[in-house]
């Protein structure tokens, strides 16, 4: 049972970044059994995490250092390796979701079958520029806050990958996945819903034990925002995909994000 978990997790790494885990961990290398790849989204969050502490090591090293670098600069940097640690993965789920909704008139047939096609047209590349430049905004806001008046902040954007994930595991257990057969289908069938609301209890006392105000509008909107996207994709295509999971992943980061910087300007 233990190896199962062991492999589930570098497994999750494997499904959600570009960390090279299969240099360091052999067992990546091993093909997982479908109870094994189940697992694997169950350490969904942990992965979030070690993305969020690698987005921070950059701006926090800067400031520990007294070394002043235009927080705008500071905040492209660490979208590229965003950007880079997922692998575009939830970006490619939410161009393909923008492409799929808005050409899809409704049909969810046309809506699935426009999620499969690989090209990208017009409203992807629209949604995917505007999502990255909200993005690197907010960003560019939250560290320039963060290393001038409230150092605890930093956990708070460590925490914005992690409840992004936390949300699509949710959703992954508490809705009905959309296609026959993928990885979707084995991620449904083997979750485990006690495993969610672990989670969910450990991110929100960590959440509180923080900044109280700041951590009830991000849980508010994370969970507001999950409500909204589960019930657009119940109503066009009765569940959920790869790529709206992905999309969803995406849309409550840059939510998060949001959040944390119209807080500062409040």
């Amino acid at each position: 049972m233990l190896k199962q978990h062991y492999h589930a997790l570098v497994l999750a790494f494997v499904f959600l970044t570009r960390i090279p885990v299969y240099k360091v961990f052999s067992i990546a290398n091993t093909m997982p059994t479908p109870q094994v790849s189940g697992k694997a989204l169950l350490y969904y969050p942990v992965v979030g995490a070690v993305i969020g502490g690698c987005l921070a090591v950059l701006p926090t090293t800067l400031n520990q250092f007294d070394i002043f670098v235009d927080p705008q600069l500071q905040a492209a940097v660490v979208l590229v390796l965003w950007v880079w640690i997922t692998g575009g993965l939830h970006l490619d789920g939410l161009a393909d979701s923008a492409d799929a909704w808005l050409g899809g008139f409704g049909d969810k047939q046309r809506t699935l079958d426009l999620m499969k096609d690989p090209t990208c047209g017009p409203s992807a590349v629209v949604v995917l520029v505007l999502f990255l430049l909200l993005k690197w905004l907010a960003l560019s806001q939250v560290l320039q806050h963060a290393q001038i008046n409230a150092p605890s902040w930093w956990l708070m954007l460590i925490l914005v990958p992690v409840v992004a994930r936390l949300q699509a595991m949710v959703l992954v257990v508490h809705t009905p996945y959309v296609r026959g057969e993928g990885l979707g289908r084995v991620l449904k069938n083997q979750a485990q819903a006690n495993w969610v609301w672990f989670w969910v209890a450990v991110l929100v006392a960590l959440m509180l034990s923080q900044t109280i105000t700041l951590a009830l509008s991000m849980l508010a909107i994370s969970a507001l925002g999950y409500i909204l996207m589960r019930a657009l994709m119940m109503q066009r295509i009765d569940g959920w995909t790869g790529d709206t999971a992905g999309a969803s992943i995406e849309v409550t980061e840059v939510l998060l994000l949001l959040v944390m910087a119209v807080s500062i300007a409040l």
